[in-house]
């Protein structure tokens, strides 16, 4: 008989947007709930991101002359979705991910606001032009006493300044120096937050308000299971082991697995080499799923984001790998592999620039785009950021430089004959306004598309910022059901175990809907695995 070190009725294991909703929801349906986390931060990939969620049928849609139908957001979703997750998860999302929203709005210190952004597809049946995507309205984490030292800090959204802001009251992500500096200081003083650290804040808060017990710094390492029930779990805790017993379930919400090399190797189909992540994701759910007996679905898909690196940097004692935005979508600059050409609208959403870095040469097996670079030229220098680098400021010795085209080829690695053919073509492009090879600037939801982004390269100096395989987590693990249990390679369910999201295999497939769908996908499995844990389904 296993002797266990502490009992609750259910066990959330991972603290992000996932796992602090199946904890708040467990906790309103009566369980008593212990949250593990295993680092000293409380957060985890939700806590470094912008904190949207991108929620169809959302209640504050009328606020910016918006209106939605169910008919509409299912269309969309199945079209985006490709058969490649199970219809009847796609309508539970659809259906639950509003309610789940409306739920912690009034059950929590949680709050929404509507962010403008289109959805990511606007070709496709039942996109809207704005009014999905919602994010968390600005935070004082001082209400969270001696837990605000625990908010995981944002290597990238650490200004208190929200999405809306960010992206259309200054356009801050492309030109930062448009930020109000004395508007950040006063917000700073008065210990505000936005992104996702204010999501992160207001749901720790409704968890500490319900008494759950938070445990940082444990790290669950293993399912124990009785007659094929999840009964609890045994972790690693400061003082050794910790034997966890779960009454009515185990939900796991800890994250993908894009920090663990040989699971990458193992699953994904290309050199996700630059993660955007927390370097705790090592897939710790996903391996313990494994060993439960739990089928596998959605595997060799990430939510991708092209990375580039400033050398020396760190986060949490691992390279920080940083978000390319500006620097491959605004007015001066493309993208080219190796033989110097353009692959992709450089102003498409991040994740599905991420799948053109999987394109492989059919003949060679060699990746077609990889390695990539970010072509600039001197006016892109004096209008837009390079990573953490203004516009006015020297120019970084890890910046490749040249002032010729040919000359910066060679330093790089390109091709200087295919860049400069590259170059000529892009240039002829401007002068029509008109990209006939990928149709950049011709989307509402091109990330340049307010400047416009097609601008002439032909100002020296040059530069070439390489740019890598990144990803903003992982989307294949487990299967669920639309209770959220965990299915075995029968479809039968493996009892007292849930799992919610990057650890699970996604409900949207290969899709990325729209500003917050990730955050959101988890959360409302969050919201599902809570409740069912709680009952003993």
């Amino acid at each position: 008989m296993t002797h266990w070190d502490l009992e609750v009725d259910v066990v959330v294991v991972g603290s992000g947007g996932a796992g602090l909703a199946a904890a708040i929801l467990a906790r309103d349906h009566g369980a008593q709930v212990a949250l593990l986390e295993r680092s000293d931060k409380i957060g985890g990939t939700t806590a470094v991101s912008g904190g949207g969620v991108w929620v169809p049928l959302n209640d504050h849609m009328a606020e910016i002359g918006m209106t939605d139908s169910r008919d509409d957001a299912l269309a969309y979703c199945q079209a985006l979705t490709a058969g490649q997750a199970g219809d009847y998860l796609v309508e539970t999302f659809v259906d639950t991910a509003h309610e789940m929203a409306r739920y912690l709005e009034e059950h929590t210190p949680l709050t929404f606001t509507p962010w403008t952004i289109p959805d990511y597809h606007m070709q496709v049946g039942g996109a809207m032009p704005g009014g999905r995507s919602l994010e968390p309205a600005i935070f004082d984490k001082r209400k969270l006493g001696s837990w605000e030292a625990a908010l995981r800090p944002s290597p990238f959204f650490f200004m208190p300044l929200t999405l809306q802001e960010i992206v259309f009251t200054y356009q801050g992500h492309v030109q930062p120096q448009n930020f109000p500096p004395d508007l950040i200081v006063e917000r700073m003083e008065q210990g505000l937050t936005t992104c996702g650290n204010a999501l992160i804040g207001a749901l720790l808060k409704a968890c500490l308000d319900r008494d759950v017990q938070v445990r940082l710094e444990t790290r669950a390492r293993e399912l124990v299971q009785e007659d094929g029930y999840v009964t609890g779990l045994r972790a690693e805790a400061p003082d050794g082991d910790l034997l966890v017993r779960a009454r009515k379930g185990v939900v796991l919400a800890s994250g993908g697995f894009e920090w663990n090399d040989a699971l990458k190797a193992r699953f994904l189909p290309g050199p996700t080499s630059h993660p955007n992540s927390p370097p705790q994701n090592e897939g710790d759910g996903l391996l313990m799923a494994i060993e439960a007996g739990a089928a596998l679905g959605n595997m060799g898909e990430v939510w991708g984001s092209p990375s580039a690196i400033i050398p020396g940097e760190s986060y949490n004692g691992r390279e920080l790998n940083r978000l390319v935005i500006p620097e491959r979508a605004c007015p001066h600059a493309i993208l080219v592999n190796q033989r110097g050409e353009r692959f992709a609208n450089e102003g498409m959403t991040y994740n599905e620039l991420g799948k053109v870095f999987d394109e492989r040469d059919a003949n060679t097996g060699a990746y077609r785009n990889l390695p990539c670079w970010a072509i600039l030229d001197g006016q892109y220098r004096k209008r837009y950021p390079v990573l953490t680098v203004l516009p006015g400021d020297p120019d970084p010795e890890w910046l490749p430089r040249a002032d010729t085209l040919e000359e910066l080829a060679r330093e790089a690695g390109i091709d200087p004959e295919g860049l400069a053919a590259t170059v000529v073509r892009w240039n002829g492009f401007v002068q029509e306004v008109l990209d006939p090879d990928f149709g950049r600037h011709q989307s509402p939801i091109d990330i340049g598309a307010a400047h416009p982004s097609m601008g002439s390269i032909e100002t020296p100096p040059y530069y070439a910022l390489p740019v890598h395989q990144g990803t903003l987590g992982t989307k294949g693990g487990p299967r669920t059901n639309t209770r959220g249990q965990l299915l075995d390679e029968q479809d039968a369910v493996i009892p007292g175990l849930y799992a919610a999201g990057n650890v699970m295999a996604s409900p949207g497939g290969p899709a990325y809907y729209g500003g917050g769908a990730t955050i959101a996908l988890g959360m409302t499995w969050g919201y599902i695995c809570g409740s069912n844990a709680a009952r003993g389904a």
